[in-house]
C-alpha cells in the first residue's frame, strides 16, 4: 500500500500531459466503431450492390456520429481543465 501511495505522489505534471492521454484512451473506441461501420458496410454493398445508396448513407451517418464523439473526447480535457 505505501508503494502505491508513494507513486501517486510522485506524478506531477500539467493537466494538460493528463488530457492528452485521456484524449489518447479516448479515441479508441471511436477509432474501433469507424473501423466496424466501414468494414460492414462495404459487406454489406457486396451482397447487395443494389442497396447502395441506402448503405451509404447509413455508413456516413454512422461515421459523423463516431466522429463526434472523438472530438468530444479531444475537447473535454481542455474544458474541464479550467486553464
Amino acid at each position: 500500500m505505501s508503494q502505491l501511495l508513494a507513486a501517486a505522489e510522485g506524478v506531477t505534471g500539467s493537466l494538460k500531459g493528463l488530457g492528452a492521454i485521456g484524449y489518447g484512451l479516448a479515441a479508441i473506441g471511436p477509432g474501433i466503431g469507424i473501423g466496424i461501420i466501414f468494414g460492414n458496410g462495404v459487406q454489406a454493398i457486396a451482397r447487395q450492390p443494389e442497396a447502395y445508396g441506402v448503405i451509404r448513407q447509413n455508413m456516413f451517418i454512422g461515421f459523423a456520429l463516431a466522429e463526434a464523439l472523438a472530438l468530444l473526447g479531444f475537447v473535454a480535457p481542455f474544458v474541464f481543465s479550467g486553464g
